[in-house]
């Protein structure tokens, strides 16, 4: 069966795609910075709580108090490029869904149990060691595992050639393990977390040794180092990952195209530089340089799909239907949202100086 058949006709769109174009490539840079912050400073801290003797202090109450607001925002901040990723590859997104519907489905379950198991990590501070380990374990599982279903259904989205196991396998349990991209970018997603986290944990110490708060000159080399130590692997993994995507798509990124190449040259650029600066252990050029390689991926990622789909569809392909005034509300009521969210973190980070 040709699989151009197997794809649903998209809809239409109330506004120009590029206008979508920008928001999901902006709002899928905010969710990735709290989702990495939040998934790579737990996988630091279990590591921590590992190497701990039961009846010493917990290692880790920084981030325990941390880690149930990067979920949330990290849950949040992604509800936004997922809306976004719908109104352009709808009709890809939701029948990938389909085909994985029942572990799709399972991630809201999966999600409040591991918010929950945070909430214990947090609250968990005079209890023994292994009570720690065993409630931050059961919610980073569950995040890896969320994790692991997201990067199935984006593989999954991308290959329409294979929606026709939907004909043998109508029951939503049909996952993409067969795909040779799946465990690479996988891998490269959860070594990149643990990088940012590093740096995550560097900034807190940062501003912790800004109030001079003992230990925080040394909480912030530790950050450093986990920072600087995953990057090098992050990169060690993003070679197998290149090589892995089908050759049409990793040769633009080798030389294939001028905008391709030199999108994945400014990215290896700007990845390179966070390094260095990890390694002199200074934070904010640091924390620029990563953010701005995180930007230049999420843009070499958007360009890798459109090639992915270039011979089924691309967004400019939309039919546009204008409707001006829902678009004049949303830009306003996103630009309050903000705002409250800017607000809401300066309250969160009094409570602390307030407290004591």
């Amino acid at each position: 069966m040709d699989p151009a058949q197997l794809i649903p006709s998209p809809d239409t769109i109330p506004a120009p795609w590029g206008f979508f174009e920008l928001l999901l490539i902006l709002t899928f840079f905010c969710h990735l910075v709290f989702m990495n912050a939040m998934l790579g400073s737990a996988i630091i801290a279990l590591v921590r709580e590992m190497r701990t003797p039961p009846d010493a202090p917990p290692p880790c109450l920084d981030i325990a108090s941390k880690l149930p607001y990067t979920i949330a925002f990290a849950v949040n901040f992604g509800v936004a490029p997922l809306l976004f990723l719908q109104v352009l590859y709808g009709h890809f997104i939701y029948t990938s869904s389909i085909l994985m519907g029942v572990y799709w489905l399972s991630i809201v379950g999966l999600l409040i149990l591991a918010y929950y198991s945070a909430y214990l990590y947090k609250m968990a501070g005079d209890l023994p060691g292994a009570t720690r380990r065993r409630t931050l374990t059961t919610s980073l599982v569950l995040l890896l595992t969320i994790a692991f279903f997201f990067v199935n259904n984006i593989t999954l989205m991308q290959s329409p050639q294979i929606w026709g196991v939907y004909f043998h396998r109508p029951d939503g349990t049909f996952l993409n393990l067969a795909d040779p991209t799946l465990l690479p970018r996988y891998l490269h997603f959860v070594v990149a977390s643990v990088a940012v986290g590093g740096l995550f944990l560097a900034l807190l110490a940062f501003f912790q040794q800004k109030k001079s708060v003992p230990g925080a000159p040394k909480h912030l080399s530790i950050g450093m180092k986990w920072f600087t130590y995953a990057t090098v692997v992050e990169i060690g993994t993003g070679i197998p990952f290149l090589f892995s995507l089908p050759k049409n798509v990793h040769q633009l990124f080798i030389g294939g195209a001028i905008l391709h190449t030199s999108l994945f040259i400014a990215a290896l650029i700007a990845a390179f530089c966070s390094l260095y600066y990890g390694t002199k252990e200074r934070v904010w050029p640091t924390t620029v340089a990563m953010a701005t390689t995180i930007l230049f991926m999420v843009l070499v990622r958007d360009l890798a799909r459109q090639a992915y789909l270039a011979r089924y569809f691309h967004p400019s392909d939309l039919q546009v239907v204008p409707q001006w005034s829902p678009m004049f509300l949303f830009v306003t009521i996103l630009v309050i949202g903000v705002a409250v969210v800017i607000y809401m973190l300066r309250l969160a980070a009094r409570v602390p100086e307030e407290v004591h």
